[in-house]
């Protein structure tokens, strides 16, 4: 195997047989080396493949001025995610987190800190990818000595739901934003608090993700489902007129108009979550 890139003294690219490249990092692994010299592969610690070129080619760029403790850092992160979640995540995860977590860091050593102002809603609606930032938080404290506020921990979920969804950060935070308001009008309306740890919550919540994509994407389901939703709307009476109101809603602050297969999907779903 021999370098086709030297990145810097820790980071090479290499090409496999196949012409797919790899990005191979490893202390001193291109100490004194130029293209075209033989790979020491004993140096070798980390290989990354990733299939997008663009994201390819902006891992490298970031890969010139982030510390090599710190990718390995995030890429835990992201093995943490994988494993933990079971999902998976857009390869763009890696150019994003690591050039999100870098800044983090370089604003912490001059003294500023950014508020994240979706803190309680993410602590709520993703409580395990928040609790990979928690985690992320603790490595960057132990390993890099360097204690990070809380709100990092946000918005390190924010990128790992971001991947799964394969949104830009600041459509999930609009989603994330959406996801809450829907709630609360079923709370308001049913005056009750949801048990958040709940199969039929995790549910609604899963419902309210994608419905809010199809909302910012101006998507629908189709309207083939009227007479279901006569019956679903008499069965269950009181989901329904909650449902109503969040159409309501979701028609003045959006501009989307439900589709009555979108009033009988999230009708279920909110009889299941104030019922179960």
């Amino acid at each position: 195997m021999n370098i086709a890139k030297v990145i810097n003294n820790n980071v090479i690219s290499v090409y496999q047989t196949d012409g797919t490249e790899l990005v191979v990092m490893g202390r001193g692994i291109a100490f004194k080396k130029k293209p075209g010299d033989k790979v020491d592969e004993t140096r070798i610690q980390k290989v990354f493949a990733l299939k997008n070129k663009q994201t390819s080619d902006n891992f490298k760029m970031l890969l010139r001025e982030v510390p090599m403790d710190l990718i390995v850092i995030v890429e835990e992160v992201i093995n943490d995610a994988k494993h933990n979640l079971n999902r998976k995540l857009n390869e763009n995860i890696y150019v994003s987190l690591t050039d999100h977590i870098n800044f983090a860091i370089e604003r912490y050593r001059e003294g500023l800190e950014i508020k994240n102002a979706l803190l309680w809603e993410i602590k709520q609606l993703y409580k395990e990818e928040f609790a990979i930032g928690l985690r992320t938080l603790e490595q960057i404290k132990q390993k890099l000595g360097i204690e990070l506020p809380v709100d990092e921990a946000a918005y390190i979920a924010l990128h790992i739901v971001n991947a799964e969804m394969n949104e830009e950060v600041i459509t999930t935070m609009s989603i994330t934003k959406f996801i809450q308001q829907i709630i609360n009008i079923a709370k308001y309306h049913f005056k009750v608090d949801f048990d958040e740890d709940s199969l039929s919550y995790f549910r609604f919540i899963t419902h309210l993700k994608f419905f809010a994509q199809r909302v910012f994407k101006g998507n629908h389901y189709e309207n083939n489902y009227d007479h279901l939703y006569d019956m679903i709307k008499e069965k269950h009476k009181e989901a329904a007129a909650c449902t109503e109101k969040i159409g309501t809603f979701v028609k003045k602050e959006y501009g989307h108009e439900l589709t009555n297969e979108e009033k009988l999907y999230l009708t279920v779903h909110i009889e299941r979550v104030v019922n179960r």
